[in-house]
């Protein structure tokens, strides 16, 4: 390949967690059962809301639209790397590398718009529960969805046109198990700083303003909760919260672990490692928090495997 010139490069080759032959098989079967189980677990959850009238509320239409996303987001990260292992293959095209940035950069964004809308919904039903129906109506909800849908493409596709501009050298390595944003600049030949500098804007602008208002949305719960009477529906409102609260932790906790690991240590092969927890345990354990606290969930969940059973 010629050095700078971007019509020369056709593939990327994905370093992945481990280059040791002896770990393949290991790390084949490892994120193959949990792929498995996110899939199958976040499918379960989507089943289930719909599958139950009683679930048919605002809450739960964002929590299956959630664990979509996971699905796709999971799927997105995980399956070219279990291709690639099987295949005993590092490649990735170029055209394929930039499709997975995309999709990538579409799902991680969808998935924080949509935590930033769950802490809206539960702020509306705590704060202001007489007008919740009034608020959080169909067309609304339809419209949030569309919105979030709508600026994880466009942040996306800003993204991979602006990638797809750049030429690359003849070291094409990328020391993750996916296609990731950063580490692929960082591999390019022509000048990067415009492209950093729209990345870390938007970054924060995507990242950071809806983590402020996922903030400001408890701090308002909380305000209102400590104003109760009731110590028993203090408790009611706020374990209504649990779930998602504890999914924000888990999702911002992991995500901003990933970045500051990549700040702190020049070790790629840490920073692979701290990927994994955002883009695969984050979707793997998102269904078993809703539904191990939720007692609507696991009835309807229950009720869901049941009738599954009975068919067979």
């Amino acid at each position: 390949m010629e050095t700078g010139n971007q019509t020369a490069v056709t593939e990327f080759f994905l370093l992945g967690l481990s280059q040791d032959p002896e770990l393949q098989p290991f790390l084949f079967g490892m994120f193959l059962t949990m792929y498995l189980i996110t899939v199958s677990g976040n499918l379960l959850i989507i089943l289930a809301i719909s599958s139950d009238s009683r679930l048919h509320t605002p809450m739960y239409f964002f929590l299956s639209n959630l664990s979509f996303t996971d699905i796709c987001f999971c799927t997105t990260t995980i399956f070219k790397m279990l291709v690639n292992i099987q295949t005993q293959s590092k490649s990735i095209s170029y055209t394929g590398c930039l499709t997975q940035i995309c999709f990538v950069l579409i799902f991680a964004c969808l998935e924080n718009c949509l935590l930033a809308v769950m802490a809206y919904d539960r702020y509306v039903a705590i704060c202001h529960p007489l007008r919740y129906m009034a608020i959080i109506n169909p067309r609304l909800c339809g419209l949030l969805i569309l919105l979030s849908l709508s600026i994880s493409i466009m942040n996306a596709l800003l993204h991979s046109l602006m990638t797809l501009c750049l030429s690359f050298c003849t070291d094409l390595e990328i020391p993750q198990f996916f296609c990731e944003l950063s580490q692929v600049l960082r591999l390019a030949c022509s000048d990067t700083l415009f492209n950093n500098i729209v990345l870390y804007l938007m970054t924060s602008i995507l990242g950071v303003g809806p983590f402020l208002g996922i903030i400001f949305s408890y701090l308002k719960i909380v305000s209102s909760l400590l104003k109760m009477p009731s110590t028993g529906g203090r408790y009611k409102a706020f374990s209504t919260c649990g779930s998602h609260l504890s999914v924000v932790s888990l999702f911002y906790g992991t995500g901003f672990g990933v970045y500051l690991s990549t700040a702190a240590t020049l070790s790629s092969q840490k920073s692979a490692i701290a990927s994994v927890m955002y883009t695969v345990v984050t979707p793997l354990l998102n269904p078993f928090i809703y539904s191990l606290r939720n007692k609507d969930m696991m009835a309807a969940l229950s009720k869901l495997i049941l009738r599954m059973c009975s068919f067979h």
